[in-house]
């Protein structure tokens, strides 16, 4: 599938989601070089074009700052354009057992800060909140992705609905140590139960104020964190060496069957056959 833009061509890779009212792809310019890849979203369903419509109109960020790379029209249908960044799930890679309480804070300050630097209109980050298109490094730097479902797009959604949704994402992270002295989800969960967050820099600001000093991290700590981390290299690495030690039985399992015996061990067995100056066969 090829979608016609006025200024490219994008070649679908593959298939991110099938929506009610979009759906999201993945694809690449059609003869580029550089690998690039974009996201795709083809809005289907005439009145969340509308409301699309709206929240660009209304919003008062600039075209160079917005993350959107472009929109156009194909016949009865809109698609956004926006950059790829290959997803590492926040909730399939955070751990909590693996990190320190301090990491946990410093991770809850990035993501509200992947926030206010994301560019995002306030209705479309609402729903990647909400849908949890959250990702995180291995060094713990968080950032979003934009495959997100568009079905209840509420073009009325305000900075106060984010930040109030952002705080509960935070919770979820710091709760990981509810047991320890964490001042930081205690003064969270007290103000998120009373809605008291309508701007993200008041939820950074609690973090910084009651976050504690880093400290240092056991050998257990470390052992896990590291797991953790490079979890998906680790595993990688696993996959590999299992494959290539499987296809070096099944070589040395058919020369078996090929020849009586293995070609490649005769090498030590002839080796023992003598020792210095006499032989073992006689």
């Amino acid at each position: 599938m090829i979608f016609h833009s006025p200024r490219v061509d994008y070649e679908v890779v593959s298939v991110k989601g099938n929506f009610e009212v979009n759906d999201c792809y993945l694809a690449r310019c059609s003869g580029g070089n550089d690998g690039s890849l974009y996201l795709l979203i083809q809005i289907r369903e005439h009145e969340t074009v509308r409301k699309f419509l709206d929240i660009l109109r209304l919003s008062s960020i600039r075209e160079e700052e917005s993350p959107i790379v472009e929109c156009f029209s194909v016949k009865e249908d809109y698609v956004v354009v926006f950059p790829y960044r290959t997803e590492r799930p926040f909730d399939s890679f955070f751990v909590g057992d693996a990190y320190t309480l301090a990491q946990c804070e410093t991770m809850s300050s990035n993501l509200i800060l992947s926030c206010i630097t994301s560019n995002i209109p306030y209705p479309l980050l609402y729903l990647i909140l909400t849908q949890r298109k959250i990702n995180i490094t291995r060094d713990d730097n968080v950032y979003l992705s934009y495959d997100i479902d568009l079905e209840g797009l509420d073009e009325y959604k305000s900075e106060r609905d984010c930040a109030s949704e952002c705080a509960l994402l935070v919770l979820d992270i710091l709760k990981e140590k509810s047991n320890e002295k964490n001042v930081s989800y205690e003064l969270l969960k007290r103000k998120t139960a009373n809605r008291s967050y309508s701007f993200f820099t008041e939820i950074y600001r609690d973090i910084m104020i009651a976050s504690t000093s880093m400290k240092k991290k056991g050998i257990i700590v470390k052992i896990k964190s590291f797991f953790y981390r490079n979890a998906d290299r680790i595993f990688g690495i696993i996959f590999w060496i299992s494959l290539i030690l499987m296809i070096v039985a099944l070589v040395l399992l058919l020369t078996h069957f090929v020849w009586g015996d293995i070609p490649f061990l005769r090498i030590f067995f002839n080796s023992f056959k003598n020792i210095g100056t006499e032989s073992l066969l006689q």
